[in-house]
């Protein structure tokens, strides 16, 4: 992008209302530019309107109606889009002028595209138009015998027509409109749209035998259309005797050696070259087979058509001969020689039998092949029996018997529906049993639905195939019927419609109808209309089912096999809602407390609460009394009632019953039961009531109660507490029936503990005893008896040892426990004594185990250690 011209630019001078051109006369420069002004001083741009406009080619700024706000100093300002350097043009002054206004005027065309515009197919089109007048011109577009396209684009108040991604179908001529009320102005210049050549049909590698005719066509597109060229080898290609070259196709006539080569065809227009390249290979050889068509021996049956291939390898194209024996081959209607050389024999016979010589040649040489040919008798086969019936779990033998020429080998093999029988994957099912040389059986055991169909038997010999089929029909029990639909429900009914299943060739006599719902253990039979449902229907009726429940429904089939597999079930659906007809079960009595009465029962399953709103109606009357007195529980879960009443008395006999409701109305009430209001709490204290200390641990509490007429007890609580503790703290056990003592174990050595009892039952609880006081025993002594001394006599075992002396806080000592057991026994022998020592009788010959032990109140103190007896006296330490 060069520099300006520093030269002073003169001032233009204009009347208001006059059109003016400032012209911007820019540098040197690369495409790349674009064209903006600045007015006064940058960076204040002038701003396009309807009335200013930038050329984008020219770089000038028109303005097609002076005002006096555009008195000012103009600079040109351009910039390179792609190193973003800019320059500025010397500034133009204009001013106006002082002899008058300018009159209105026709528009003048300034600005315009080309007479022609040339443009490459996807690129972005864009033609500008601006016109001078006053008024200020309206600028419209539109494309000469056609419509704009529908991409296009104006810009900068129309004075620029941009189309996007130009077609071929956008060419055309194009029509600018400059319009106000003194007139207008038009422009027309034409759009044409190039395209570079492109391959349609582009050149194959070819291979021909010498004196071939070679044809080979490259096709291209392009707008102007390409012109067409051939090289060889890159040298160009001219028309000669025997080279054609027309309009993109190459012909050369009776091709040899010389005119192999790599060959180039050029499709070009002025806007562009493309090349397609293939090689031309020329084949020369003498004849020669492939080993497969060497000496091969045929053997066809009587009556077939037979064809012997002869196709030699060679090039040129050789000319064949054939013979049989010695002798040249005639052709007849039966016997010609193919255009391809290989000779086919129709309706073949004995005569035909013999050897036959194939021969090709050409300018390169010759090459023969020799087949032998045997006509032997065609074979039949015999598959019996040809039509069966049979019933599912049956079985049945096919046999297949071959009548061939002695000389053939034959092979069996066995179809269903066409498809070859697996015998290793069909469970068992088949077997095929080769019985002698020319036959063969095919056992089906156990035979299913499955294993109906067409079954072949396919007989195979070197000369000849034939086959056989029977048709095997399988009853069974019928299909599943078609999909349920519930066409009506009521609160107890359902009308279904199915369609029917297969029946397996043994017709359907009876259907079943079965429904399962949240409540029933799987699928279950339910009554219909009609009770028996024939083979014949379509539809039934399910009745006595539950309100409010919700169903699937589906249908199994019956005939003389058996009954078959359940159709689908139908979709769930629930059945209206209706009054309960269900009261609750087993209504009795509770315990309570005192001027209760509580009912019970069992829940109404949800299957039988028939509707939504569920609940209960609870009726009572004192025996002897007319009125019922009813309350409702609105829980369908709700078990129990409490009817509270300070003046009804303990035992109160009551009749009850409980009905049941729920949204469409009440149902029924279960029958009449007598029951009685809650007996009253125990009013009674325990009396002689005592405390007595057995050990360290436990204390024994006995007791008397009062028997009473009502407030009858179901056991005694017991509290107890320590001497330091408040009574609230007091912990608690229970007895129940009718015990009047218990064993506290598990308390504190040495320790006070007070004690009362009280009875309870269902009611409640009865007041308790005066309290009473018992003190656990202090603990046993802790240091075990020492240095006990023993003399064996014989089975006598004299033992003596120091006395235990307790602690201050522990039981005085009562006496001594010896304890003896044989070795290897659990269960000891006790010997009691006030003394400190003792004396042993060991019955049984063996070694004896001896404990000491203190007794004292508080119990047993701890044992000495094990000492083990032998037979000789000493002192253990």
């Amino acid at each position: 992008l060069g520099n300006f011209s520093g030269r002073t630019r003169s001032a233009v001078s204009v009347r208001e209302g006059q059109g003016v051109v400032l012209m911007c006369s820019p540098p040197l420069h690369s495409p790349e530019i674009i064209y903006s002004w600045v007015f006064n001083e940058f960076p204040s741009f002038v701003a396009e309107d309807s009335r200013r406009f930038i050329s984008q080619e020219t770089g000038n700024l028109y303005i097609s109606k002076v005002q006096t706000s555009d008195v000012g100093s103009y600079i040109c300002l351009v910039k390179n889009t792609v190193t973003n350097a800019r320059v500025l043009s010397p500034p133009t002054p204009l001013t106006l002028r002082n002899d008058g206004v300018m009159g209105e005027y026709e528009p003048k065309i300034e600005v315009h595209f080309p007479y022609t515009v040339t443009a490459a197919r996807g690129t972005t089109v864009k033609m500008e138009c601006f016109a001078l007048g006053n008024p200020v011109p309206t600028i419209s577009w539109r494309k000469v015998n056609g419509h704009n396209p529908s991409k296009a684009r104006l810009r900068k108040s129309q004075a620029v027509l941009e189309i996007p991604n130009v077609q071929l179908e956008d060419a055309g001529v194009y029509e600018c409109k400059a319009e106000n009320s003194r007139g207008r102005n038009v422009f027309r210049g034409q759009l044409q749209v190039y395209t570079s050549p492109q391959w349609v049909e582009k050149l194959n590698d070819t291979q021909l035998d010498s004196g071939d005719q070679l044809q080979w066509e490259c096709k291209a597109t392009g707008k102007p259309r390409p012109t067409y060229r051939w090289l060889k080898n890159g040298v160009p290609l001219w028309p000669q005797t025997r080279i054609e070259m027309v309009n993109g196709v190459l012909r050369i006539h009776s091709v040899n050696v010389s005119d192999a080569g790599m060959y180039q065809c050029l499709a070009e227009n002025k806007y562009g070259t493309i090349y397609a390249s293939a090689e031309l290979k020329i084949l020369a050889s003498a004849p020669t087979f492939p080993p497969n068509q060497m000496k091969k021996t045929i053997i066809i049956t009587k009556g077939q058509e037979v064809v012997i291939e002869c196709k030699p390898q060679a090039s040129p194209k050789p000319t064949i001969t054939w013979k049989k024996g010695d002798k040249a081959l005639r052709e007849s209607k039966r016997i010609t020689i193919l255009p391809h050389g290989s000779l086919r024999i129709l309706n073949a016979s004995k005569s035909d039998e013999g050897r036959y010589l194939c021969q090709g040649v050409n300018v390169f040489g010759s090459a023969e092949i020799i087949a032998s040919l045997s006509v032997k008798e065609p074979t039949r086969i015999e598959l019996s029996p040809k039509k069966i019936e049979l019933t599912v779990g049956e079985s049945i033998v096919l046999s297949c018997k071959a009548l061939h020429d002695s000389t053939l080998d034959v092979t069996f093999y066995w179809t269903l529906n066409g498809q070859p029988i697996d015998f290793d994957k069909e469970g068992g099912h088949f077997e095929s049993i080769k019985a002698q040389a020319s036959s063969a059986d095919l056992m089906i055991r156990n035979i299913l639905l499955m294993h109906a169909g067409r079954y072949g038997c396919r007989v195979q010999t070197a000369a000849d195939t034939v086959s056989d089929e029977t048709e095997l029909l399988v009853r069974g029990p019928p299909g599943p019927p078609g999909v349920v639909i519930v066409e009506e429900i009521t609160d107890t009914t359902a009308t279904l419609s199915w369609s029917p299943g297969a029946d397996n060739h043994s017709p359907i006599f009876l259907y079943n109808l079965q429904a399962r719902s949240p409540f029933s253990l799987g699928w279950q039979t339910v009554k219909t209309v009609p009770d028996v449902i024939s083979g014949d229907m379509e539809s039934a009726m399910a009745v006595e089912l539950n309100p409010w429940v919700e169903y699937e429904f589906r249908v199994v089939a019956t005939n003389t096999i058996g009954t078959g597999d359940p159709s689908a079930p139908s979709r769930v659906i629930r059945t209206n809602e209706a009054v309960p007809k269900t009261p609750p079960a087993n209504v009795s009595g509770r315990s309570g407390r005192r001027h209760e009465l509580v009912i019970a029962w069992e829940p109404v399953s949800e299957e039988f609460q028939s509707g939504e709103g569920f609940g209960y109606i609870v009726a009572f009357r004192p025996n002897g009394t007319r009125g019922w007195k009813e309350k409702m529980v609105t829980s369908s879960d709700a078990s129990k009632f409490i009817y509270r009443d300070e003046s009804v008395p303990p035992l109160t006999p009551f009749e009850v019953k409980v009905g049941v409701y729920n949204n469409k109305g009440d149902g029924p009430f279960s029958p009449i039961v007598v029951i009685c209001s809650a007996e009253g709490e125990p009013t009674a204290a325990p009396i002689d009531v005592k405390a007595t200390s057995l050990s360290v641990s436990e204390i024994l509490v006995a007791w008397k109660h009062i028997k009473e007429s009502l407030g009858r007890p179901q056991g005694f609580e017991i509290g107890y507490w320590k001497d330091m503790e408040q009574e609230e703290a007091a912990e608690k056990v229970k007895t129940e029936g009718n015990e009047s003592s218990i064993l506290l174990t598990g308390l504190e050595g040495n320790t006070l503990y007070h004690l009362t009892v009280r009875a309870y039952n269902a009611a409640g609880y009865g007041p308790p005893s005066t309290a009473v006081r018992a003190a656990t025993k202090k603990s046993p002594p802790s240091q075990a008896p020492s240095n006990i001394m023993w003399i064996q006599d014989g089975s006598h075992v004299s033992l003596g040892w120091e006395p235990v002396r307790p602690l201050a806080n522990e039981s005085d000592v009562m006496g001594y426990k010896v304890l003896f057991r044989q070795e290897g026994q659990s269960n000891s022998q006790v010997i009691e004594t006030q003394k400190t020592s003792a004396v042993v009788l060991l019955p049984d010959v063996g070694v004896y185990i001896i404990e000491v032990c203190a007794v004292s109140e508080g119990g047993d103190g701890t044992a000495s250690p094990q000492i083990r007896v032998p037979s000789f006296s000493g002192k253990i330490t």
